[in-house]
């Protein structure tokens, strides 16, 4: 079972890692599925309260590790900044294409938003 911790559910850390555990397939393959995960309304883009969200929801299971790390950068901030970049024909979503190549393009990035990968 994917809840390590016995509580019941699974929570956003073990789902992430139950992704890659089940995973298998290229990079891009990978980042699809990924951004389907994102995109939490099913719309087909990834829109900035979402881009919030995921990276609220990282921040919380990377921790107070994180939080030193990122003390002159709130959740928000970093959410904004990401969501930028991606957002490579600034019209104010995300599409799959975008995900995937700014991904792709940015290490850091895609080791931010596929664990393990």
């Amino acid at each position: 079972t994917f809840d390590s911790d016995n509580i019941g559910f699974i929570d956003f850390k073990e789902f992430l890692l139950a992704i890659d555990v089940t995973s298998a397939g290229s990079p891009e393959e990978k980042l699809n599925w990924a951004f389907r995960m994102y995109d939490l309304d099913g719309n087909g883009v990834i829109e900035p309260q979402e881009m919030s969200k995921i990276v609220n929801s990282i921040y919380k299971m990377m921790g107070p590790n994180q939080a030193v790390m990122d003390k002159y950068e709130t959740p928000q901030e970093r959410a904004d900044s990401i969501f930028k970049r991606m957002d490579i024909n600034s019209d104010g979503r995300v599409e799959m294409k975008e995900f995937v190549r700014c991904c792709l393009d940015d290490q850091q990035l895609i080791g931010l938003l596929t664990p393990l990968s």
